[in-house]
């Protein structure tokens, strides 16, 4: 488990799950702790980015016999990742969870914080936990949070960094494309007949995630096309279009290029930052993704929140 070194003059801890795609030099640097994702191939058991790293996974993945599968952080797991923080001298925990959309990541998470306070009264009034449900994947959430460790060097108040956060929440959107469709007809996330029309017609979907739910947005025909049709399609969602952009690639390095050049052009500046899509993602759509997130307008009470659990 990734514990977070305390700062000594740092009281709030960023917490997320490794479906956050952050980088390890990412969460040394803004003292992030990362909790692992059991993960199982071939019915043994692993943690994600402890047992591998994301590129190990992606061949341990073609070799797997069945698609492996990941579960949920359990709500004890939690409940020790919050004792930690407490014993640490930590006062604030805001923690991010992938998105609650056919995962109990959060409703684990809120349960851990009750069972937390459960066992230790003395805690009350010492150490706030908030828990947020960031209705994305990957660095939907990840990048996010480690603009928000900057805020806390620079003294930023808790209020502050979760007002920030569910903020981006609220306004992210991922558009992303699979060249790898076969895993995503085997793990039924997006719609399935989608991937098989495609594969037929030589289609290649591009899809919007937005508040945990994909959509099949356009069909593309040809590989050639489908990085100028995100951005493309990107562009018209993104709200502000001098938002920061993010690129997520997986095991082909290329796309990813390609799009960040795309983006450039087409927006008119760089990806602030690219990220490796992990396990979460590549299970469900395959390893060879490649995607971006924008900001676009802004949604209301549209993820979970913890007085739903």
């Amino acid at each position: 488990m990734h514990m977070a070194k305390k700062k000594n003059d740092q009281n709030i801890l960023l917490m997320t799950d490794s479906a956050s795609d952050i980088a390890d030099s990412d969460l040394l640097d803004g003292g992030i702790v990362m909790l692992p994702i059991p993960i199982t191939i071939d019915s043994t058991g692993y943690l994600e980015r402890v047992d591998f790293t994301t590129t190990e996974f992606y061949e341990r993945m073609a070799g797997a016999k069945e698609l492996p599968v990941t579960s949920h952080i359990s709500s004890l797991t939690y409940a020790r990742a919050y004792l930690d923080a407490f014993e640490s001298g930590y006062t604030d925990i805001i923690n991010t969870t992938i998105t609650s959309v056919g995962s109990h990541m959060f409703e684990a998470a809120v349960l851990g914080k009750r069972q937390f306070f459960e066992e230790h009264p003395e805690a009350a009034g010492r150490i706030n936990i908030t828990i947020l449900d960031s209705g994305t994947y990957t660095a939907g959430y990840g990048y996010p949070i480690v603009e928000a460790s900057k805020m806390v060097k620079n003294g930023a108040s808790a209020d502050e960094i979760v007002a920030y956060l569910d903020d981006f929440y609220a306004t992210v959107e991922i558009v992303f494309a699979s060249y790898s469709l076969e895993y995503a007809k085997r793990s039924g996330r997006i719609p399935v007949a989608a991937a098989f029309i495609g594969d037929v017609l030589g289609l290649r979907p591009i899809i919007s995630i937005i508040d945990g739910v994909t959509k099949v947005v356009e069909k593309v025909r040809g590989d050639k096309n489908v990085v100028t049709h995100i951005v493309d399609y990107a562009y018209t969602r993104a709200a502000d279009k001098k938002s920061p952009t993010v690129v997520i690639c997986g095991s082909v390095g290329q796309y990813g290029d390609d799009l960040h050049k795309a983006v450039s052009k087409k927006f008119g500046h760089a990806p602030r930052a690219r990220y490796q899509a992990g396990a979460s993602i590549a299970i469900n759509s395959g390893p060879k993704v490649v995607a971006m997130l924008v900001r676009g307008e802004k949604r209301i009470n549209t993820r979970a929140r913890e007085q739903d659990f």
